[in-house]
């Protein structure tokens, strides 16, 4: 599940979107407890098996059965894509070199890098997100592995391991710590994505609160981007290069950081 670091905070719930970015205000007052991991895991691996696959499924194509805020996303999710492909097109170096892509989703990311020649490990916890990247993948001819893992169950060594538009479902107090896996799984570069904390879209998050919606049914999490830097630091990365997309309804801070 491309898990995106859309922060539909305004008036998604007028326009029937909601998701996973737009927080019921009862749920996000909550303490972080390992329970709340817990239960933030389950409404996400559900959420993103059920309706919220067949949402998102429709934003990650070229459908036309998209609501203008729906559009948005997709635009400013796919401006997050192609700023991590400009990344790859000018190293010019990613053909046969392995990738781990985290949360792939239906496989925005992984896709494009297969077929530039990377010998893609893509994974969600989503059965039918990742199940959808694969069926792509074959439709287009395109040779990549896709399974079903939540991040910490992820192993192995990459050269590059990428988590985008991910971190929304990470409570503040886990965000150092998923950091921190991402990076024992690089052998070179991360590249990663988050909703970052600013006192704006605190306060965005904060009007969107005040409008639940029946359909609101995962928690959204934005976080300070020191944490994030300093998380790559103490692993030993720094980061070489960095982005920030915002359109109306998505906002995410991409990093890109290399082992030093």
């Amino acid at each position: 599940m491309r898990i995106t670091t859309i922060v539909s905070l305004l008036s998604a719930s007028h326009v029937g979107l909601t998701s996973a970015f737009v927080p019921a205000s009862n749920f996000a007052r909550q303490s972080t407890s390992v329970s709340q991991v817990v239960d933030d895991k389950t409404e996400v691996r559900e959420y993103f098996n059920t309706e919220g696959f067949n949402r998102w499924n429709k934003i990650y194509s070229e459908s036309d059965d998209v609501n203008s805020v729906q559009l948005d996303i997709r635009n400013g999710h796919d401006q997050t894509i192609q700023k991590i492909l400009n990344w790859i097109k000018a190293d010019a170096d990613i053909a046969g070199k392995t990738v781990c892509d985290c949360g792939c989703g239906v496989g925005s990311l992984a896709l494009p890098l297969a077929s530039m020649g990377a010998k893609v490990s893509a994974s969600d916890i989503s059965d039918a997100m990742s199940s959808e990247a694969a069926r792509r993948a074959k439709e287009m001819g395109i040779k990549a592995k896709f399974y079903t893992s939540d991040l910490e169950g992820v192993t192995g060594r990459y050269d590059t391991v990428t988590c985008v538009d991910v971190a929304i479902h990470y409570p503040t107090d886990k965000m150092s710590e998923m950091v921190t896996h991402l990076c024992t799984l690089a052998e070179d570069r991360v590249i990663i994505s988050f909703a970052p904390k600013t006192w704006y879209y605190v306060a965005l998050k904060k009007v969107g609160e005040m409008f639940p919606g029946p359909s609101k049914t995962t928690r959204a999490y934005l976080h300070e981007e020191e944490v994030v830097r300093r998380a790559l630091k103490e692993a030993g990365f720094e980061v070489a290069r960095e982005e920030m997309t915002g359109t109306n309804f998505y906002f995410s801070r991409l990093l890109e950081a290399k082992r030093v």
